[in-house]
């Protein structure tokens, strides 16, 4: 359906690196007079990385929009562990840079005390609510794209079993999955069927999941399980791990994917594409720009971003090459039901919602 946005088309690695500093862990901060007589805004990853085809590769995706858009330098540190977390922002901060991106809970503590610390400094975080005067949240209420995405799958499903999958129960992971479960609760309604979602129980607030972000193997293994339960549509929302997930979609009979954060089509490897039904993308880049330019003209302030259905901070990617497993009468619903979230006639809730 031509009417979802789609995501914006994926930098490449080796394209940031020519273009950009990068800075692996706790290393020297960057010269801060590079940034003398022009604006700078310099992003930390999370422990996750810069190439998680997750909401790091994307929120960096944004800072090197706006490093074109708004003739700023950008300047990005990787944590490629816990311990590089806390070092990193103060990092950032010694850089001398006026706009400090952080992404992901993992480095609220931090951000939190830096802000404190440093008031002159307009921060951000992706993805977690920090109070503080100079430190502004960018969240999304992924339930409601997610919705979308369980009603979707409980759509297309030929085997009546649906399944999704965290890295951790943490309220950005269980948001899309309340929204998932709920949309498959609403076509089961809509349709008098009965399909079935493992994985997530919303009720309990308690389902599947890996205990990280990072091992692929875990996702495979994880999603095997699933497969091996009748499961042909899983949801991973657990970062790099959700490409374990692709792959053992790949290596069983009719069983696809939905992305997270991204469009994984674009993002995951190219012998993934034909598995993947569509993506509950966050227009993190989108709201990079946004925030960034703020900053730059003075307008920057704490009032958290949330990304919705109706701002487009949130959406479904495209169908790609599953189209065709989409028939026009699930298409026209998807529409109506999205027509009816962004009016608020049809409220969905979480208790993670933003």
């Amino acid at each position: 359906m031509s009417r979802f946005r789609t995501a914006r088309t994926t930098t490449t690695l080796g394209a940031i690196l020519l273009a950009t500093l990068v800075v692996s862990g706790c290393a020297t901060p960057p010269d801060s007079e590079e940034s003398e007589g022009s604006f700078c805004a310099v992003m930390v990853t999370n422990s996750g990385g810069l190439e998680d085809r997750s909401f790091n590769q994307s929120s960096w995706e944004g800072l090197q929009q706006a490093e074109g858009d708004l003739d700023i330098a950008a300047q990005v540190l990787v944590s490629e562990t816990e311990t590089d977390l806390a070092p990193n922002v103060e990092q950032a901060v010694a850089t001398g840079c006026d706009f400090v991106l952080t992404v992901g809970y993992e480095l609220a503590p931090a951000t939190a005390e830096q802000g404190e610390l440093n008031p002159d400094v307009d921060f951000a975080i992706v993805d977690e609510l920090v109070d503080g005067a100079n430190i502004k949240p960018i969240v999304y209420d992924t339930a409601q794209a997610a919705f979308l995405a369980g009603y979707l799958a409980a759509g297309v499903s030929e085997t009546g079993v649906v399944a999704t999958f965290g890295g951790g129960n943490q309220p950005p992971v269980t948001l899309f999955m309340d929204g998932f479960v709920d949309g498959v609760a609403r076509y089961n309604a809509d349709t008098d069927s009965s399909v079935e979602v493992l994985g997530w129980d919303k009720v309990d607030q308690d389902g599947v999941f890996t205990g990280d972000f990072e091992d692929i193997n875990k996702g495979r293994q994880t999603a095997q399980a699933f497969i091996d339960q009748g499961a042909d549509v899983i949801l991973p929302v657990a970062g790099q791990v959700g490409q374990g997930a692709a792959a053992a979609a790949v290596e069983a009979d009719d069983v696809s994917i939905i992305w997270v954060d991204n469009d994984g089509y674009e993002t995951l490897p190219e012998e993934y594409r034909g598995i993947v039904l569509t993506s509950v993308l966050k227009n993190t880049g989108d709201a990079v720009v946004e925030i960034v330019g703020q900053s730059i003209d003075g307008t920057f302030d704490n009032d958290a971003f949330v990304g919705t259905l109706e701002n487009g901070g949130v959406a479904l990617a495209p169908f790609h090459e599953l189209e065709s497993l989409v028939s026009a009468e699930l298409a026209e619903q998807l529409d109506a039901l999205e027509a009816e979230i962004v009016e608020g006639s049809l409220e969905v809730t979480s208790p993670s919602t933003p």
